[in-house]
């Protein structure tokens, strides 16, 4: 099987503080104009999986990503649940870049306000599947929630759970419980948290399904917003990606089946793959990880653009 060379998408912009994350570009940018003082966010098509950044790329991913957050944002703004980040997705908005980097932009970025993040990655999940499926096995529960014996892989759970996890800037994030977490943002704050979260996922969930796929699970990210000054303004908002197949299991709902492993919209097919590197003893998940076939990265796109199809036409 050949083995595909398509470069990682890249991103070298005249703005201040360039950090680059796993599969995303953000830069710090000044207010200008009409415009506040926020983070300009970069969906590249690097695509990450164990925590390890994959050396070749998913060409058209980080287009796909912003088209389908871009979508929920304005879906959840018409819920009246919480405000968002999102302040543009044009390039023209970014007053300081030229044509060429505009174009580089454009598709891929989302212009948000500034924010501190609150450290607690807010999981609700209405399958039991990935981390929560080993944990049941072992101990019957999920992030210390108690679920009821004899549930099997990937069943529905009568009500879905909010299972919040700390954040890490390396390796993996861990699972905690309620009370751990609010031990790190705050009762008050958390509580608010569990309640938007649940209800978002509620709506997404119900969506989804009418339209052919299973919200399995998803996180959602939360952050302080920050004046000019960079002083927090007392306002909670919805930040980062929303309900994309990077930050959500989505299942197609004609092919799933309790008690195995599921079809997937997501990454979960390069996990899939990767697990066979694993298995013959090729790789460790540790970097550095191994470059993807050409059908891998082909059908991964295509499910990434198939979610984007069924969801938002």
């Amino acid at each position: 099987m050949m083995t595909s060379d398509h470069p990682v998408y890249e991103t070298n912009l005249p703005l201040p503080e360039r950090r680059q994350g796993k599969v995303r570009d953000l830069y710090q940018v000044p207010a200008h104009d009409d415009m506040p003082p926020g983070v300009l966010i970069i969906a590249s098509d690097r695509i990450s999986a164990f925590d390890v950044v994959l050396p070749n790329a998913i060409p058209g991913k980080g287009r796909a990503l912003t088209q389908i957050s871009t979508k929920w944002f304005e879906m959840i703004r018409e819920w009246d649940l919480i405000q968002d980040h999102l302040l543009s997705t044009d390039p023209a908005s970014i007053g300081c870049l030229d044509e060429a980097q505009r174009a580089a932009c454009d598709g891929r970025m989302m212009y948000g306000r500034a924010c501190r993040v609150i450290p607690i990655e807010c999981v609700v999940r209405g399958y039991i599947t990935g981390s929560g499926w080993k944990e049941y096995k072992q101990h019957g529960t999920v992030c210390g929630i108690s679920l009821p014996e004899g549930l099997a892989h990937c069943q529905q759970l009568a009500e879905p759970i909010f299972t919040p996890a700390t954040k890490a800037d390396v390796g993996h994030d861990e699972n905690v419980d309620f009370d751990t977490a609010c031990d790190v943002a705050g009762r008050d704050v958390m509580e608010r948290l569990r309640s938007v979260s649940m209800a978002i996922y509620t709506r997404a969930a119900a969506y989804a399904r009418e339209r052919g796929i299973i919200l399995a699970d998803t996180k959602f990210e939360f952050g302080y917003e920050l004046d000019a000054q960079g002083n927090e303004t007392g306002n909670i908002l919805l930040i980062d990606e929303v309900l994309t197949p990077d930050s959500s299991r989505f299942w197609p709902a004609e092919a799933y089946e309790v008690g195995r492993d599921q079809e997937s919209f997501d990454k979960q097919y390069v996990r899939n793959w990767l697990e066979t590197i694993v298995a013959s003893g090729d790789w460790d998940k540790t970097p550095p990880g191994p470059p993807l076939p050409d059908d891998v990265i082909t059908n991964t796109l295509a499910r990434y653009n198939e979610a984007a199809r069924r969801l938002f036409g």
